[in-house]
């Protein structure tokens, strides 16, 4: 019995390892750029390889994240991405990063979770109120009042937000740990979802009457379509 339990946990360890991995697999490669084209690529991490001697510096860099995002939108903020979709070069290294600009007093980026990456954020310009909520039951709120210089991390998988409080633009960039991170924000997902869902099951979740639901899903399925 000692022999097959010591087998168990032999195989059960790597997955175990696997599983606490927080990030993006490591790659077995330098690089491997991400191309569209199927002909002659190589499917690694979601994505298909770039033939190496093809690889040039272009497929690493990206331009552009000096200029404003576009705030003028119902939350005032708009989040300008710099992951793989943009810089092809980081498929399967495991990393990404955003621009977030936020209209004065009341930009919102709102409730929202990334399913594949921890956020570090630091700001850049203004003054931003953010935080993020624990998993049940405890639903902790952690928050903080940052200013341009001060950094925060929000752990992977909890809501989130940030709201500038100041009078002025704000300006933050934030590192995430997937070249993928995703993101779903609350609202969206529960109200702008399509198709809908049963009104019945949001009027009980959060105890609001089934007109008031209704018209939260009107709303946000508008916005999302």
């Amino acid at each position: 019995m000692k022999g097959v339990g010591f087998l168990v946990a032999l195989v059960l360890l790597p997955l175990a390892s696997k599983l606490a991995s927080a990030s993006d697999p490591s790659p077995l490669q330098d690089f491997c750029v991400a191309v569209n084209d199927a002909k002659d690529g190589v499917f690694v991490n979601g994505k298909l390889c770039k033939d190496p001697k093809l690889t040039v510096a272009e497929d690493f860099f990206l331009t552009g994240l000096n200029i404003p995002g576009n705030t003028s939108n119902p939350v005032g903020s708009m989040v300008t991405p710099a992951n793989v979709e943009k810089i092809p070069g980081l498929n399967t290294l495991g990393i990404s990063l955003v621009r977030i600009d936020y209209a004065p007093y009341g930009g919102l980026n709102p409730p929202h979770t990334h399913p594949r990456a921890t956020e570090i954020l630091v700001v850049v310009e203004g003054t931003l109120y953010v935080g993020f909520v624990t998993s049940n039951p405890e639903n902790r709120l952690f928050t903080k009042v940052l200013y341009p210089g001060d950094v925060f991390v929000f752990p992977v998988g909890l809501i989130h937000f940030q709201f500038n409080i100041g009078h002025t633009n704000a300006v933050a960039f934030a590192g995430l740990s997937s070249q993928n991170p995703g993101v779903i924000t609350i609202a969206n997902a529960v109200f702008g979802s399509d198709p809908a869902i049963n009104p019945d099951v949001l009027a009980k979740a959060f105890q609001l009457d089934k007109n008031i639901v209704k018209q939260l899903q009107s709303r946000f399925w508008w916005d999302n379509n």
